[in-house]
């Protein structure tokens, strides 16, 4: 069974590839405007660390580290995640959802890997790029037992901003009309950017545990920093197993209210 889902997301990842590089222009140019993005994000932490040494106990070496983490999650969400996702929208208002229905695999696993946009890699090689600059200003190397549990977060950081997603996705099937909900995830991931010591009170628990902004870009960079509790760590893991577990209940949920083309 898992060979046979390797075997579907792979021809899913050719057909992307090869859809791409037809209109090889657009592949350039849409890499530069990424670029050009990572840029947008880096200059207000350039503005807010120019007469100081440090916010919130984070110096600018360190703060790099999470707008590492930042670019290279949103380069997994626009490149990955995003494109399929929004498609449902699109065969929900239809009533064209039933072609996906009808197919001998997971309906959710079909719909999450109907498209990939390739040149969104360039902000994970931009994020791998600030995290070496990062760690050039700081002056030392991350340990290997930091970067293993980084790693492990960012496996935590893609199941949760996948799960959360498909919540929003979800809600399509009963309001159909969900593109502001989806505008307004995007601005609010945004915000992971920041170090999460930076937001106070009700902000604090929001993006610690509601929208775990903070589980997603500022633990990673920590445990690279070696500064994150293993505790921490093991709360991230299960708490993102939890929120997939959550969304996979809701999907199946929503899918129950679905009305096809034919009904």
């Amino acid at each position: 069974m898992l060979r046979r889902y390797l075997s579907l997301l792979g021809v899913q990842l050719r057909a992307s590839s090869l859809l791409a590089m037809q209109y090889r222009g657009d592949f350039v140019i849409e890499g530069i405007i990424s670029l050009f993005w990572t840029a947008t994000a880096l200059a207000p932490l350039f503005v807010v660390y120019r007469d100081r040494q440090s916010i919130a106990g984070w110096s600018f070496g360190e703060a790099l580290l999470v707008i590492g983490w930042f670019t290279l999650l949103q380069g997994i969400l626009e490149g990955a995640i995003n494109p399929s996702l929004t498609g449902v929208v699109e065969h929900i208002r239809k009533g064209t959802l039933d072609f996906v229905l009808l197919k001998p695999a997971d309906a959710q696993f079909l719909v999450s890997t109907a498209r990939f946009l390739p040149w969104r890699s360039i902000n994970v090689l931009a994020g791998l790029g600030l995290f070496a600059y990062g760690f050039h200003l700081i002056g030392r190397l991350p340990s290997p037992v930091g970067v293993l549990a980084s790693l492990v977060l960012l496996g935590t950081s893609v199941l949760l901003l996948y799960s959360l997603w498909i919540l929003t996705v979800s809600a399509a099937f009963y309001v159909v009309k969900v593109d502001n909900l989806t505008y307004f995830f995007t601005s609010i991931f945004d915000a992971a950017r920041w170090p999460a010591s930076v937001f106070r009170g009700f902000l604090a628990f929001v993006f610690t545990f509601v929208i775990p902004l903070a589980v997603m870009t500022t633990f990673p960079a920590q445990a690279m920093l070696g500064r994150l509790p293993w505790m921490s760590l093991v709360w991230a893991v299960v708490g993102s197993i939890l929120f997939a577990f959550l969304s996979r209940r809701v999907w199946l949920h929503s899918i129950g209210h679905y009305t096809s083309a034919s009904s």
